[in-house]
């Protein structure tokens, strides 16, 4: 600063409870209790508040016995604890078992799962790994079909294709949550267009539907760092981070996953290395419907998705500060505008000179 002055510090987006020395308190002695219960001696553990942001904290518990990370979900995303321990029970070794889950509070204490995927050098652009992850995730899927009803039950999202164009309404109907006119908001006549869109939107839901792949577990925020890696050759690649998931057709997982990868690798909109992935996400699949099926259900799911991803936003911010709202607000209004972008799958359009 030129004129002496220090920078300000960014504003704390963190829920005022994540800093409240009370809270903090019932936090610690509810996975003191837990761990104590499972024969870990936490004498001297180094506790450590490593994130707090609107939509969650996580606290590293550092004992003899190893680390352990303590996780709390605000409202919108609070679903997250009572999921992992479905998983856990009906999905065995794609999950960390949770060593205790408070599904009401949305408080989940789980083990030192290793290094992520993106903490591996070089792993983040090895499509061979992005692979092996995409197979094994699209396994579990499969796995998780008969159990639906327990997701939702534990208050896992129904975000069902039918369902989507009731999700896209409400959030067109919020102009205020959209940013109408605003910076990093919606202009009116994008507005105007999405609301124009409606039809041609419900009749992709619904051709999504037909196809009559099961909806399942979907992640809805599959990347690199969600990922841990596998701790020795061959072992699993286990998925974390469950709070922006929805149950749905499970295939809308590759919007987000495939712009990681090309983000990752260079790779344009539509690359044959993405078309790959894609058709090895889809493999557990081709024992009940040919490819020309699987293919047009994928593309219509990345071409709704970015519906899940703006509501997913205003989930996590239900119970945001301002300055939670300031920071992440504009993830709402600029996911609604996915759908009328080309999607990973589609090479970008180029106009005629």
């Amino acid at each position: 600063m030129t004129d002496g002055t220090e920078p300000s510090a960014p504003p704390d987006t963190a829920l005022p409870r994540w800093r409240d020395e009370g809270w903090l308190r019932e936090a610690r002695a509810w996975f003191t209790d837990r761990l104590t219960e499972a024969g870990v001696d936490i004498g001297d553990a180094q506790v450590e508040q490593v994130r707090a942001v609107p939509w969650s904290t996580l606290l590293r518990v550092a004992t003899g016995a190893g680390t352990f990370w303590f996780k709390a979900n605000a409202v919108g995303v609070g679903h997250e604890a009572g999921l992992v321990a479905v998983l856990a029970l009906r999905c065995r070794g794609h999950v960390l078992s949770p060593v205790a889950v408070d599904a009401e509070r949305g408080w989940l204490l789980v083990p030192d799962g290793g290094r992520t995927m993106r903490q591996v050098e070089g792993a983040s652009a090895d499509l061979a790994m992005w692979e092996r992850m995409l197979l094994e995730y699209a396994e579990m899927q499969r796995v998780a079909e008969p159990y639906v009803d327990e997701m939702l039950a534990a208050g896992t999202p129904d975000r069902r294709p039918e369902r989507l164009p009731a999700v896209r309404d409400a959030l067109l109907a919020d102009r205020g949550l959209l940013m109408v006119g605003q910076p990093d908001g919606l202009t009116e006549e994008q507005h105007d267009a999405l609301v124009a869109g409606a039809p041609a939107y419900a009749a992709m839901c619904a051709e999504l539907a037909e196809v009559g792949v099961p909806s399942s577990l979907q992640h809805d925020d599959l990347h690199d760092n969600n990922v841990f890696a596998p701790e020795a050759p061959g072992g699993p690649m286990r998925v974390f981070d469950w709070g922006d998931a929805v149950v749905g057709q499970p295939f809308g997982t590759l919007l987000v996953t495939l712009r990681v990868v090309a983000h990752w690798t260079g790779l344009p909109n539509g690359a044959p290395e993405l078309l790959r992935l894609r058709d090895a996400y889809l493999e557990p699949w081709t024992d009940g419907w040919d490819r020309a099926a699987l293919d047009e259900a994928c593309r219509l799911a990345l071409r709704v998705g970015g519906v899940l991803r703006s509501d997913c936003y205003r989930r996590a911010l239900l119970e945001a500060t301002p300055a939670g709202w300031a920071e992440f607000g504009d993830g709402v209004p600029q996911w609604l505008l996915e759908g009328e972008l080309p999607t990973p799958l589609e090479p970008a359009v180029t106009p005629a000179r």
